[in-house]
């Protein structure tokens, strides 16, 4: 009952920044949260960012004071800016609704960091 698009994603150097995108469309007032993963080649699938309905973030550490999740209620959009990156940046970052029930997954979005 939701769908995510991202955006955003692209080719940047290190130290540059990248800002991200997740549209979301449907049952918006089901969502409690939202955040953002990313998936290197050969990793896992980690989370990178999230903030709940009541504003409530989180970080993972490699990217603390590095970027920054918000929401724009008013265009049910979720961003992700991001600063100062590094090579090891480089994953697909994919944003996720999160319910009460199961999840709901956006088709993710390319960022490379490389010179």
């Amino acid at each position: 009952q939701v769908q995510l698009v991202e955006s955003g994603g692209g080719l940047v150097q290190p130290g540059g920044s990248l800002r991200l995108s997740c549209a979301a469309s449907g049952s918006i007032s089901s969502i409690r949260a939202m955040g953002w993963y990313r998936q290197a080649p050969g990793k896992q699938r980690e989370l990178v960012a999230r903030i709940t309905s009541a504003g409530n973030i989180n970080y993972a550490d490699s990217v603390k004071g590095r970027f920054t999740i918000s929401r724009d209620n008013a265009k049910n959009t979720t961003y992700l800016q991001m600063d100062s990156l590094k090579p090891e940046d480089t994953a697909v970052y994919y944003c996720t609704a999160i319910l009460l029930g199961p999840n709901y997954w956006g088709q993710g979005t390319q960022v490379t960091v490389s010179s």
